[in-house]
């Protein structure tokens, strides 16, 4: 489902990686680990086609990202991608439930049963027509959570989700996202610092300089 050879990012003559190489199936959970600094969400941005990169390809279920404009690759994140960021990102002015269906919108499908079947999924039953600051930290993530997957994205990928939460918190969240991940049958990346977050992944990548492994 993802495909990344030879991948290097510079800024200026500043190598932040090089050589990153890796494959991950539909279904299959990875996770990236590293010091602070190596650039595990520069990746993530990679393989989401929002950063650039100076070398090597990311090819997201077939498509070569290097082949598209930012159209096509807005397009593509739009119905292959969902992104769980650390910071949230959900819409203030827009309740749970518009906030978790606006990918369907955008994609010219608004469903509203599937985001109930969403928010049912994920734990937020009932608390469709909240705003986001009426919701705690961890119900936050699981509407980002729900946002991500609501669509059946083909990639998931996932930006330290469980970074600003508490260990019980942290846990229920990364149980969610898995079984979300399961689900939709969406290949799974997650970058972490935590451990018990990354225990949990099929296989754990640690992300240096000069490449990635085991």
């Amino acid at each position: 489902m993802l495909e990344v050879q030879g991948l290097a990012k510079r800024y200026g003559e500043v190598d932040v990686f090089r050589d990153v190489t890796l494959d991950v199936a539909a279904r299959e959970f990875v996770a990236i680990v590293g010091e602070s600094g190596v650039g595990k969400s520069t990746l993530l941005n990679c393989m989401a086609g929002l950063d650039v990169w100076q070398a090597g390809r990311v090819v997201v279920d077939g498509v070569d990202l290097a082949t598209l404009g930012d159209e096509g690759r807005a397009l593509l994140r739009r119905e292959k991608l969902g992104f769980v960021f650390q910071a949230f990102h959900v819409l203030p002015h827009l309740d749970v439930a518009q906030n978790v269906g606006l990918p369907l919108l955008l994609l010219g499908r608004p469903n509203a049963k599937r985001v109930a079947q969403v928010l049912h999924a994920v734990g937020l039953e009932g608390l469709g027509h909240r705003l986001p600051q009426e919701l705690s930290g961890g119900q936050l993530q699981r509407v980002a959570i729900a946002r991500a997957v609501v669509h059946g994205p083909k990639l998931l990928l996932a930006d330290e989700p469980t970074g600003n939460l508490d260990p019980q918190t942290a846990a229920r969240v990364m149980e969610v996202l898995r079984a979300q991940a399961q689900e939709s049958g969406a290949a799974l990346v997650l970058v972490t610092h935590s451990a018990s977050a990354a225990a949990q992944a099929d296989r754990v990548l640690h992300l240096r300089s000069d490449g990635v492994g085991a």
